[in-house]
């Protein structure tokens, strides 16, 4: 491979692992609160390019405009979801609150596929967007360096957030001692709808970039993302900001350098996600920021 070929990839696999690392964000917000996986984290993605979708052309939004209202509608569909489907089974075991995160997942899909149809739809791209630009013999498109910035940007707010701002202390609380900080007066509910909120909204992101990357959405877009995303998570340390996304930066970096060092491997490119799962299960469980934690009976 030439050195010009290896910085195009490069840049691809930066590119991909943003997204993964954003959406997996999402997940390991909840999961250091709740410690609940969120399976309808990557349905949130695609309502989130589907919100975009009918901004733009049903309601004729400029796509701008578009895009902030289709990440406020997402951000208040994930707090939905926790108040109907896991605000109720607080108290439950937690196996009740993991069979409604997949109930939640199906039940977004399917509603989806009846409202939106199954057929693929094409994106909206804006033209500044899909405008190539060389610099040298290399050849990018600005969402590549977009996506990354955007990325980086978002996180940086989200660690001030939780570690500058009161509601971020009251998450940090919570991952800890969840009734303690019920008694110490902190509104929890409040403060995990939040988190559901923020995640949503990041996952929104994500998919807004994903279908403007991939410029084609339909009802089950979210299904492979949302799985790669979450092993990611698990890559990283599920429950860490800064290892979700370097877990997909390691996750993109891995899918694209493989398959472009070893093209006949590209029908195996999903297999490579599952591999990394399996193995990080059996030699370090934690993932790389994980903190070992006793499971509470």
């Amino acid at each position: 491979m030439s050195l010009d070929m290896f910085i195009q990839q490069f840049f691809n696999a930066i590119t991909l692992g943003s997204l993964y690392g954003l959406i997996a964000i999402g997940y390991t917000m909840v999961y250091g609160i709740l410690r609940l996986i969120n399976f309808a984290h990557g349905d949130i993605l695609m309502l989130g390019a589907y919100f975009v979708f009918f901004g733009t052309t049903t309601f004729c939004l400029p796509w701008g405009l578009a895009v902030v209202v289709a990440i406020l509608a997402a951000s208040a569909t994930g707090i939905l979801i926790d108040r109907i489907a896991y605000r109720p089974l607080r108290e439950a075991p937690r196996i009740s609150a993991l069979i409604s995160a997949i109930a939640v997942s199906f039940f977004i899909e399917s509603l989806s596929v009846v409202l939106f149809t199954g057929l693929p739809r094409p994106v909206y791209q804006p033209e500044w967007l899909t405008t190539a630009f060389q610099i040298g013999s290399i050849r990018l498109l600005p969402l590549t360096l977009l996506v990354p910035a955007i990325s980086f940007v978002l996180v940086m707010l989200l660690l001030w957030m939780v570690y500058h701002t009161k509601p971020g202390l009251a998450m940090r609380a919570i991952s800890k001692d969840i009734e303690t900080t019920r008694l110490l007066g902190v509104r929890v509910d409040r403060i995990i709808a939040l988190t559901f909120g923020i995640g949503s909204a990041l996952a929104a992101a994500s998919g807004i970039m994903w279908a403007l990357r991939y410029p084609q959405i339909n009802p089950y877009m979210g299904i492979f993302p949302g799985f790669k995303a979450f092993i990611a998570a698990v890559l990283g340390g599920i429950g860490s900001i800064q290892g979700a996304m370097l877990g997909g930066l390691i996750l993109g970096m891995l899918e694209i350098m493989a398959v472009a060092f070893l093209p006949s491997l590209s029908g195996f490119r999903d297999a490579f996600a599952f591999i990394v799962l399996l193995l990080v299960l059996f030699y370090k469980p934690t993932g790389i920021f994980g903190e070992h934690t006793e499971e509470k009976i």
